[in-house]
């Protein structure tokens, strides 16, 4: 008899306890899904938004790779067609500044210092020292800015230290006068997108 009561027992304690366990923790099911679910219908909607096709405004890599060069090999490229429109040229987006018609997307990376003054004749001496490394590296681009009271010459745009260290080491051999002031240093860069 004792076994039978306290098996009643157990079992009014069971039926209690879920009674008030069950309906708890549907509440807090319920409550999770409504946080998650504007997230993954906006997740849906935004997919369904981009479709993954790619408006024609510039070269593909695959073009790239693909075009015949003088003194260069050639590159076929086999994939699907799929896959070639998931694979794109981004133009537009963060981070990412058009300028003359040319489109840059701007990251962390490295400069090379070439001058800095607060002098009268500061700004006068980092042009003339532009022009300069202009006419023996053209394709190096220079930057002159103002961030009071600093005149400041900078040059490249470079994703990491080393590549900014090896025009550093050019700049030293060809400019020996100005050796003693060229330094690298972290800058946001512009980096092209063809």
């Amino acid at each position: 008899m004792k076994n039978e009561e306290r098996r009643i027992n157990v079992f009014k304690v069971f039926i209690l306890h879920s009674s008030f366990f069950i309906p708890h923790f549907m509440k807090h099911l319920f409550c999770i899904i409504l946080l998650f679910l504007p997230s993954f219908l906006f997740a849906q909607s935004e997919l369904t938004n981009n479709s993954f096709v790619q408006e024609e405004k510039g070269m593909t890599i695959f073009d790239a790779l693909e075009k015949a060069e003088l003194g260069k090999g050639n590159v076929l490229v086999h994939q699907s067609d799929i896959i070639r429109s998931l694979v794109g040229a981004r133009k537009q987006g963060v981070n990412v500044e058009e300028i003359d018609g040319e489109a840059f997307l701007k990251v962390k990376g490295f400069r090379t210092q070439v001058f800095s003054g607060n002098q009268r004749a500061s700004k006068a001496e980092a042009l003339e020292k532009e022009k300069e490394i202009k006419e023996v590296f053209p394709d190096v681009q220079t930057y002159v800015n103002y961030d009071a009271p600093f005149w400041r010459l900078r040059v490249g745009d470079f994703r990491t230290r080393e590549e900014a260290d090896l025009l550093l080491h050019q700049l030293r051999k060809a400019f020996p006068v100005y050796g003693k002031e060229m330094y690298i240093v972290p800058e946001e860069i512009k980096i092209p997108l063809y």
